[in-house]
């Protein structure tokens, strides 16, 4: 739902989009269709290798699907998080050795993952994007190593509506992910640098 929702506010806003999944491009042709003539359908490695920006989300027990050699270099957003009864217990993440971004990450050696649209309901994302400068409009967060690619994923998230805050490395990632403060709740920039503290 995430994926669908984020193909449809890019290509609203004059992106080309291409979209993958595990049952292969023909079970995209009606959204495609619905998404008009800048989206187009490919198998997971078609669209990796054509991507500048490639947004990766699917159940994080799949994530060693993920392409690698087509995805070194380029900008790619993580918008997983970690359900246990979903994907089944990982000792590394339950015991806090690592956050389920740096595990990606460490899949896509070469690529520069950004954690972004992990704390926003899918229906939210489509109907809460609001001008810049209103008052209320609501803030979401990212973690990323990389300062350009991090600039690219927050000018993209502004461009659907959202104030950006950027809670610093990869692994600051934990600050946003599910159980905490800041996930999937409405907060402004303000209040979200404050919930990001409360861990």
């Amino acid at each position: 739902m995430i994926g669908g929702t984020i193909a449809r506010l890019a290509v609203d806003r004059g992106h080309e989009v291409v979209l993958s999944n595990s049952r292969g491009p023909d079970t995209l042709a009606d959204l495609v269709a619905t998404l008009g003539p800048h989206a187009s359908a490919a198998d997971p490695r078609g669209a990796a290798a054509a991507g500048d920006l490639v947004v990766v989300t699917i159940p994080l027990k799949h994530y060693r699907s993920v392409p690698v050699t087509e995805l070194s270099g380029k900008t790619v957003v993580d918008t997983n998080n970690y359900y246990p009864e979903r994907d089944g217990r990982v000792a590394e993440l339950d015991d806090a050795r690592t956050t389920s971004s740096e595990l990606l990450a460490e899949h896509l050696a070469g690529a520069r993952v950004v954690k972004a649209f992990n704390t926003i309901y899918f229906e939210h994302l489509a109907t809460q994007g609001l001008p810049p400068g209103a008052p209320d409009r609501r803030a979401l967060p990212i973690a990323g190593d990389d300062a350009d690619a991090k600039h690219s994923v927050a000018h993209l998230i502004d461009e659907f509506g959202f104030d950006v805050v950027d809670a610093g490395p990869l692994p600051e990632g934990r600050r946003f992910q599910p159980g905490t403060p800041a996930y999937n709740v409405r907060l402004t920039a303000d209040q979200l640098r404050t919930a990001l503290t409360q861990i």
